[in-house]
């Protein structure tokens, strides 16, 4: 057998094409002789470009980054083992059980496939952005404008440095800001203790202390707890102001926690999200 057939760039079409594009929100593929995913479904999954889907299957790029890496097996629905296998074969280490997940099981996606319109987003335990959906980025921008080792919202609220920020395109604005910043320090304390031997996390947490002065007053507080609602008025470039409830939910699997933003039924602000469907993403993405 041809090595080349066991390599990153096969595997990644193999797995590619065997997934139903239902199963993750895609229409189905027309006028294509070969199932499953095509290269820029996986792209806007994984969030890279297409061109970089394009270098790994070809071969001529063969070494991703863990964060790539991640983002492809949550886009290709692996299993666990399945990751494994394909950081093995981009050169890197498996996670290993002590340290925070930023895997999206296959049960998991099916139900985000599901949610329909809704945005929603998953973050990981240290709330690095690792998954969005379509609506997501059209309200809040398209999140692959930012480089993805700076999609964290502790980063975002708390920048350090040369952090751009934000992990959002447009302005957004909690009602309660500073309930919101003590939610995130409280809650990144608790996976501290979950996650002792995480060394990301360590990094996080070392690096705010010492970057960000706000950072480091809350975290004084000692505060240990969840993240679970807040409401924010995100400042939409096509549609103006919209209202909306934002509502964490925790997988106590995973530690990963799925945020999704609503309006109340009949009202202005869902009419605007409706809007905001229609307008679609509206950011610029770069190359991987």
């Amino acid at each position: 057998m041809n090595t080349d057939e066991l390599g990153l760039g096969a595997t990644i079409r193999a797995w590619r094409d065997r997934i139903d594009p239902a199963s993750v929100g895609r229409p189905p593929a027309r006028g294509r002789r070969a199932p499953g995913l095509r290269r820029e479904d996986l792209a806007e999954l994984a969030g890279v470009s297409v061109d970089y889907v394009v270098r790994l299957e070809q071969g001529r790029s063969r070494t991703p980054s863990a964060q790539v890496a991640a983002a492809l097996a949550r886009a290709l629905q692996l299993t666990r083992t399945e990751r494994d296998h394909l950081y093995r074969l981009a050169g890197l280490r498996p996670p290993s059980d002590g340290s925070i997940s930023e895997h999206v099981p296959p049960g998991l996606q099916r139900i985000l496939a599901r949610l329909g319109d809704t945005p929603a987003a998953v973050f990981a335990a240290d709330w690095h952005l690792v998954w969005w959906n379509h609506d997501w980025a059209a309200l809040l921008g398209d999140p692959r404008a930012v480089p993805p080792g700076e999609r964290n919202l502790v980063r975002s609220r708390f920048p350090v440095g040369t952090d751009s920020g934000r992990i959002a395109t447009w302005p957004v604005t909690s009602v309660d800001p500073d309930a919101s910043d003590r939610a995130i320090v409280a809650d990144l304390r608790r996976a501290s203790a979950r996650y002792p031997d995480d060394q990301g996390l360590a990094r996080l947490i070392r690096r705010t202390l010492v970057g960000n002065a706000r950072f480091a007053r809350l975290w004084a507080d000692g505060t240990v707890d969840g993240h679970a609602e807040d409401r924010k008025t995100i400042h939409h470039p096509a549609v103006g102001e919209i209202a909306v409830d934002c509502d964490v939910l925790t997988d106590t699997a995973t530690d990963l926690k799925i945020v999704v933003y609503t309006a109340p039924a009949g009202t202005e602000d869902e009419t605007k999200l409706d809007l905001v469907r229609v307008a679609g993403v509206g950011a610029p993405l770069p190359h991987a």
